[in-house]
């Protein structure tokens, strides 16, 4: 059961991130932004290091939006001015998760939000499960392509969207050359919100998975029915259940995120400067 006004009986998703878009341009002072980041775990230095916040907004003064229900994450968003440029970065400070059941509108509210602020790029980032060894925790993993596990979709009707190349071979190829060490992975999403089991990676692994997490295919999904240009990056917090020789927990997810703050921070920002 749903507690969201975006699934109202007779409402428009589209019509609402319409109205969270005005309020955004009124408070923050900008008519429009140029590019959208959605920050999860470690990624919170991020905003910080893109340059000077020009407004920040409680998510509960937007239309659609909520606190955020997850640790570790901010429930604000922010303006921000992206260097010199004149431009501006519109910055999540948490997302809605597909399993705290608010419904899939929730869940993208904020990149067809972006979208509808003018935003013509969005920057999805996660913490995640890595299913390689090699992927130390605090190691950032470009997303290449994803499975959706969720058997959900944003995606309402007769509405067809292809999702071939999803997430942005230009972008990808941009960051690389900003940090060639980069590598690239497929992103799986479970619903969550209990970490997998080790035959669920296993099973991840055997499709074809590099990543596991529970947020982001739903967004990119919507990302690009809104024509927006999607760049995907996790931050491997834990070896995924069955990899990792010790139990998973939430606090080890936030402590890699935050050892890694600062290095992802300035990665990020050096990115988005040449989106």
């Amino acid at each position: 059961m749903t507690d969201s006004p975006l699934d109202a009986p007779g409402t428009d998703p589209f019509e609402i991130a319409r109205e969270a878009a005005a309020v955004i341009a009124e408070r923050s002072g900008a008519p429009t932004h140029d590019i959208a980041l959605v920050l999860g775990s470690g990624w919170g230095e991020t905003a910080d290091r893109i340059g000077e916040t020009c407004a920040s907004i409680d998510n509960t003064d937007v239309p659609g939006f909520a606190k955020a229900a997850v640790v570790g994450h901010s429930g604000t968003m922010r303006s921000v001015a992206i260097g010199d440029s004149g431009r501006r970065a519109l910055v999540f400070g948490t997302r809605t998760h597909f399993y705290e059941g608010r419904g899939v509108r929730a869940v993208v509210h904020g990149v067809r939000t972006a979208a509808a602020a003018g935003c013509r790029a969005v920057v999805l980032t996660n913490g995640c499960g890595g299913l390689r060894p090699e992927w130390a925790p605090g190691t950032a993993v470009l997303i290449r392509d994803h499975i959706n596990l969720t058997a959900a979709s944003p995606l309402e009707g007769a509405t067809f969207i292809d999702l071939t190349d999803l997430y942005s071979p230009r972008l990808r190829a941009l960051a690389k050359e900003i940090d060639p060490t980069l590598d690239e992975g497929v992103y799986v999403q479970f619903r969550g919100p209990h970490y997998e089991t080790p035959a669920e990676v296993k099973f991840a692994a055997t499709i074809g998975g590099d990543l596991v997490g529970m947020s982001t295919t739903l967004e990119a999904i919507a990302a690009r029915q809104a024509g927006l240009e999607i760049l995907g990056i996790s931050l491997v917090t834990n070896p995924a259940a069955g990899i990792s020789p010790v139990p998973l927990s939430h606090e080890e997810v936030v402590e890699a995120g935050a050892a890694a703050a600062g290095r992802c921070g300035d990665l990020l920002a050096r990115i988005v400067a040449r989106i």
